[in-house]
């Protein structure tokens, strides 16, 4: 059984967070994933990885609770992407990273 990493982002400046998820993403193979914990609903960084990795990843909420949410992000192969379950809204997370990384 494969082991998943798990990143607390929550005590990391805004800016380090989506650099550290992309960081994250870009060193798994195909199949692997890793789990996020955010202290709010992370819309900034899904839609970044919805333009900058497009079709290769899933996206997954896992918990969704004041002050802990916590994500699934897993890559796949180019073109197989599944949906993203989430039921987010559209726009920004309105955290102070204004959507970049």
């Amino acid at each position: 059984m494969q082991t998943t990493t798990t990143y607390d982002l929550r005590s990391l400046m805004p800016a380090q967070r989506h650099q550290l998820a992309f960081q994250a993403f870009d060193a798994l193979a195909d199949g692997e994933a890793f789990e996020l914990i955010n202290d709010h609903e992370p819309r900034g960084l899904l839609m970044q990885f919805a333009e900058q990795r497009a079709n290769r990843f899933d996206w997954r909420v896992m918990q969704a609770a004041p002050g802990a949410w916590r994500i699934r992000i897993q890559r796949v192969a180019d073109g197989f992407a599944k949906t993203v379950e989430a039921g987010l809204d559209e726009g920004c997370c309105s955290c102070s990273c204004s959507g970049r990384g």
